[in-house]
């Protein structure tokens, strides 16, 4: 199996939404602090002028005191110099940066023992937000190339599989390979539901079996929740004159059909 980057934990220091310091900026301030310039600094963190300066702006603004006090002009063409309080902040950061990464190193080891997680797992699913109302998580088991657009399977459970089409760069930026775990969205409107029992020819490529656990009655479109397997489910929306036709009720068999190109993937 791909082995995902290692996680690391960063915090950001804010006051309202228009300044936010994170390690980003703590590392220009140690720059500044080593090389006396900003551009220097800027130049030393991979960034332009102008961004240098607007982030000592940031910095400055944050706290009551400047972090960081220029001197314009001069034979050298102007200096920086970072305070007292900037050191502080700087070996505070650290402090506290240290102090997460080392508890992000506990969580990973009790994780990895008690229940085969990484921290990036867990912290990835509970914090995405997204429209789609399912969000299945699986392990990629076939990728498929084609000229223009490729072939994933994705297993999501020891019964179920979903099958994504698309294109070739995006197989690529994701770094889809078998053993990859990715998460499958699905908008809710995308599930067609019919009878189990029917014998369908369709050109859907996904045909999952669930049973109803929940149908939500609407006064335009009912939502209906399919188990496909034990702790997985699927939701459809539905059109209430649909609704009333297939009659669907809690405990019964139905079939859910997904277009391959109705399913989006998404890595961590």
């Amino acid at each position: 199996m791909a082995q995902p980057d290692p996680l690391e934990v960063h915090f950001q220091l804010r006051r309202g939404d228009a300044n936010r310091v994170g390690m980003d900026r703590i590392r220009l301030l140690k720059a500044i602090a080593e090389r006396g310039s900003i551009s220097k600094a800027g130049q030393t963190v991979g960034i332009s002028f102008r961004a240098a300066w607007n982030s000592v702006q940031a910095l400055n603004n944050l706290f009551d005191r400047p972090l960081v006090v220029t001197q314009v002009g001069g034979a050298t063409g102007g200096s920086a110099t970072v305070t007292a309080l900037g050191a502080a902040v700087i070996a505070g950061y650290e402090k506290l940066d240290r102090n997460l990464n080392a508890l992000m190193a506990e969580l990973n080891e009790s994780l990895s023992g008690e229940a085969g997680l990484s921290p990036s797992q867990v912290l990835w699913s509970l914090g995405m937000k997204t429209s789609a109302r399912n969000a299945l998580r699986g392990v990629v088991e076939t990728v498929t190339d084609g000229a223009v657009n490729g072939e994933v399977i994705l297993r999501i459970s020891p019964a179920v599989t979903l099958c994504a089409v698309i294109t070739r760069s995006s197989i690529e930026d994701l770094g889809l390979e078998p053993g990859r775990e990715a998460v499958a969205l699905i908008k809710s409107s995308f599930v067609i539901l019919a009878p189990a029992e029917e014998s369908l020819r369709t050109s859907a490529r996904n045909q999952l079996q669930g049973v109803v656990i929940s149908h939500q009655t609407g006064a335009v479109n009912d939502e209906i929740v399919l188990e496909l397997d034990p702790g997985k489910t699927l939701t459809a929306t539905i059109t209430r004159g649909s609704a009333e036709d297939l009659g669907f009720k809690v405990g019964d068999k139905v079939q859910a059909l997904i277009k391959a190109s109705h399913v989006i993937l998404a890595v961590d």
